[in-house]
């Protein structure tokens, strides 16, 4: 199975979090905050949203930096996605 996200959806996968700080610190499983970068895996078409032209401007394989509180998380064949809309990406990576 795959997910095909309508309008503008962008499926994303979260990047690995870091186990260790920068300072040599070991974060233990629970402390450890959901990183807000992650991988664009699918994206929908755009066209007419809300009565609105939307054109996408990411595509599959950019990483990107989304909104902390938003989207919906999927799990699909044991590996996590999350679903947002295009305007929850706040940049791109390069």
């Amino acid at each position: 199975m795959r997910l095909e996200p309508l309008g503008d959806r962008v499926v994303l996968k979260q990047l690995v979090a870091e186990e260790t700080t920068k300072s040599g610190i070991v974060l233990p499983g629970q402390s450890k905050e959901k990183p807000q970068q992650a991988e664009v895996i699918a994206v929908g078409p755009g066209g007419m949203v809300d009565g609105k032209e939307v054109t996408m401007n990411v595509a599959v394989g950019d990483q990107v930096i989304y909104s902390k509180y938003s989207g919906t998380e999927v799990e699909l064949d044991d590996v996590e996605y999350i679903i947002v809309k295009q305007s929850d990406i706040l940049a791109v990576i390069k």
